[in-house]
């Protein structure tokens, strides 16, 4: 995580080891008079202060995969979409996948800019009631690289969280890079003063996606965040003049349904495999304007529904229990 110091030598055990100040690899390191001394172990000041910030913001949804290229960021995008689709509810999508920032693409904002104001950075807003913050509008081409450690990328997840004015929320989703490191770990801390509802897992069919899917859940579990169910994306090509399914991936090992019977998980939905949804991603527009009444479209509204059922009803268990 963000116990690494930039300028620590090779093998640097972390400010927050037992070892900080004191192993062999520590000798010479500019920080190891400071982590000898303990005071490094104290809690990041930065929680307390992203509690605050993120209190009027009712619900918090990651969006993770242990596993690449499984649409994670078009589930994200799309769930944005869907949520913001009431008008009384305000909507906003956090992209912490640094280094491979696709959000501003999928939304359309692509060449927009952050500003900076009194109370913090301004988000980026599709509609009035849908924010976006990505370090995309941060770079000036879209081809940039973003070539940093992990201190640096977890400095600026720590900045999204406590620095951008959100204001009054009812969902905010994170938008998470796949793996099940400091990305992820940097998020689950920062947020660890605040309530998260829980976590969408995105797979595909194939043994070879819910290898690595996984893997993430065992990370939920271990980080104790809830799972709010799996999505199985790419479930089967439909054919969009006879309707008739064709599996791409096949699911040898049973796919996201055996996995979840397996670990006794919800499974939200199957979102059948379709060409449109990606145009629609690469022009910036959503598929519930572009193809509305595509099986897409409707499997993507039981999902959505789904989600909104689990967090009004984590609200009303924590409401009875208090």
């Amino acid at each position: 995580m963000e116990d690494v110091p930039e300028n620590a030598p090779e093998h640097c055990p972390g400010t927050q080891s037992e070892q900080a100040g004191k192993s062999a690899s520590c000798q010479g390191c500019p920080n190891q008079k400071l982590c000898a001394s303990g005071d490094t172990k104290a809690p990041d000041p930065a929680i307390a202060e992203i509690g605050v910030k993120l209190s009027t913001v009712k619900h918090k949804i990651l969006v993770l995969s242990g596993k690449g290229g499984v649409g994670k960021s078009t589930f994200s995008a799309h769930l944005a979409h869907a949520l913001a689709s009431d008008g009384t509810k305000e909507v906003a999508l956090l992209d912490v996948d640094i280094c491979g920032p696709s959000i501003p693409r999928i939304m359309g904002l692509e060449g927009e800019q952050v500003h900076q104001s009194g109370s913090g950075w301004s988000p980026v807003y599709v509609d009035d009631n849908l924010a976006v913050m990505s370090i995309g509008f941060l770079l000036s081409s879209p081809d940039d690289a973003v070539i940093w450690r992990g201190p640096k990328k977890n400095g600026m997840i720590k900045q999204f969280l406590r620095d951008v004015d959100w204001g009054e929320l009812d969902y905010l989703i994170v938008d998470t890079p796949p793996g099940t490191s400091d990305e992820h770990l940097s998020v689950i801390q920062y947020l660890s003063s605040t309530h998260v509802d829980g976590a969408v897992i995105i797979t595909t069919p194939q043994e070879v996606s819910l290898q690595d899917v996984r893997k993430e859940i065992r990370f939920c579990q271990k980080v104790k965040l809830p799972i709010i169910g799996v999505v199985e994306n790419m479930s089967g090509f439909v054919c969009p003049k006879c309707k008739n399914m064709s599996q791409i991936f096949p699911p040898t090992s049973g796919g996201a349904e055996q996995m979840c019977a397996n670990l006794k998980l919800p499974l939200l939905g199957k979102v059948p495999l379709d060409p449109r949804i990606a145009r629609s991603c690469d022009e910036g527009k959503s598929l519930f304007s572009e193809i509305p009444d595509s099986p897409a479209a409707e499997v993507y509204r039981q999902i959505v529904q789904s989600i909104q059922d689990y967090c009004s009803n984590r609200v009303t268990e924590e409401q009875s229990t208090t």
